[in-house]
């Protein structure tokens, strides 16, 4: 075995669905640096040109066929990374249906979309590699997250099924599962110094992660690295969900 291109993705082609900002533009990034054709789609078309990488692509996730659309127009692909989400912050007695229908529209709705657009030719070819983002929350909870969390804990297990419905083809699905990050969706507790502090301190490392620091996650899930690796969330999440609290005990 030559473990020195384990991570190359050379002659391979990848898509990355939200790759006009935060982690969609840095797996983007990382995944042409490793030799792979990148297809970086994103409603805002002019930022995907800005992430420097591959091919612009305009999509708008939520517009009715345009998952399916995309997947038959940009033909044969080796990985497929869905990172676009949105989040509102609100307790559940505060919440409108409306706001718990955009968020389980664009998180769990277009990871469902995705899947059987993207899925369906993988399966056909018989190989390829489909990585969505769950989150922390996906299986830790606060207060003002409910249908957030819920909709990143029905996309894992949604990733899950697929992975076993797929895996038979030669078609492996992950999940990856972030920390706090510094992305444009966490502005609003980026803006507030406890808060931001406070979240610092939850997690082993004590800070927030890079945007960039997600995409070692991507580049090895979409490479041969990561061959026998199917129907798993990889934390990368700074220690959070293995920490219990912040208080350090004494040694006796």
């Amino acid at each position: 075995m030559n473990y020195t291109g384990l991570f190359r993705m050379d002659g391979r082609r990848a898509v990355v669905l939200g790759a006009g900002s935060g982690i969609g533009r840095e797996a983007a990034r990382a995944l042409a640096a490793h030799g792979a054709s990148v297809i970086c789609a994103d409603r805002d078309v002019a930022a995907a040109r800005e992430t420097g990488v591959g091919e612009a692509y305009e999509i708008d996730l939520l517009a009715p066929g345009a998952v399916a659309a995309a997947a038959a127009e940009l033909g044969e692909l080796d990985a497929v990374v869905l990172t676009a989400g949105t989040n509102v912050r609100k307790r559940l007695l505060d919440y409108t249906r409306e706001e718990f229908d955009r968020v389980v529209e664009l998180n769990l709705g277009v990871a469902f979309e995705v899947l059987r657009a993207f899925g369906a030719p993988m399966v056909a070819q018989g190989r390829g590699s489909i990585i969505g983002f769950s989150s922390i929350r996906g299986t830790t909870v606060e207060p003002g997250q409910g249908p957030y969390a819920a909709t990143k804990g029905g996309l894992v297990q949604l990733f899950r099924t697929a992975a076993a419905e797929f895996g038979p083809s030669g078609v492996r699905v992950n999940a990856i599962a972030p920390g706090v990050v510094e992305t444009p969706l966490t502005a609003q507790i980026k803006a507030r110094p406890d808060w931001y502090d406070a979240y610092a301190q939850k997690g082993a490392l004590g800070r927030w992660a890079r945007a960039d620091e997600l995409a070692g996650a991507v580049v090895y899930l979409a490479s041969d690295a990561s061959t026998f690796v199917t129907g798993s969330v990889l934390a990368v999440d700074g220690g959070w969900t293995a920490v219990d609290g912040r208080f350090d005990p004494p040694a006796s």
